[in-house]
């Protein structure tokens, strides 16, 4: 007997599409804090219909990367001083856990990646690349947190770049910084050691001394 394949449903593909695109553009800065948009802006930009649109902002919207207001207002998030310590607050307890977790795992293939990822941030910030910075600081987090094998917290620590992306481009791009986090480093040494105190802290100072420049 033989089984019809079912037909692709090209409003869920195009939705997929643009959630994708949309969630990496809000997630490395290259939207504005308090940026607009429109559904049918959003529809035209990606060649798809209302209807995928406005599900890929619902999903958007539930994750925080982008906020509706009351009005149907659908603009990227503006962050106050306490909601960036909140954020801050729940970097500094999710990624040194996911960090240690990672550490058993951390193979020197895994420490080459890092290293090669970290002399990619440093190229973006001796160029003053805002959105690069941002998007090679975050892969360098992220490589490292895949190892640990821990896809809830890693879910929830992605809801939180989200939410901060913007905001990190625009602190960035004004700071014009042109050295790579040195607390990197500290993690690259920490984890070719073997060093999970040392790791944790690094961890944990990195994304607190980070976020200070978006809260000041």
């Amino acid at each position: 007997m033989s089984i019809t394949p079912r037909p692709t449903d090209p409003n869920a593909a195009a939705h997929e599409r643009l959630y994708r695109s949309l969630r990496q553009q809000v997630m490395h800065g290259e939207l504005d804090p308090g940026q607009s948009m429109t559904l049918r802006g959003l529809g035209r930009s990606y060649g798809v219909s209302m209807t995928p649109a406005r599900e890929a902002v619902r999903r958007l919207v539930a994750e925080g990367a982008l906020t509706l207001s009351s009005s149907g207002r659908i603009s990227t998030p503006e962050l106050t001083p306490e909601r960036i310590e909140e954020l801050a607050a729940i970097r500094a307890l999710l990624e040194p856990e996911m960090a240690a977790r990672a550490l058993p795992r951390a193979h020197f293939a895994l420490i080459e990646r890092l290293s090669a990822i970290n002399m990619a941030n440093a190229e973006a910030a001796v160029k003053q690349d805002a959105v690069g910075y941002v998007r090679t600081n975050l892969e360098f987090h992220r490589t490292l947190y895949l190892r640990a094998q821990t896809p809830a917290m890693l879910a929830m620590c992605e809801t939180v770049w989200l939410q901060l992306g913007p905001t990190m481009r625009t602190v960035y791009a004004r700071l014009k910084r042109r050295e790579p986090p040195q607390h990197h480093r500290m993690i690259l040494a920490a984890l070719k050691a073997g060093d999970e105190p040392g790791l944790r802290l690094a961890v944990r100072t990195d994304v607190t001394q980070g976020l200070r420049h978006l809260a000041g």
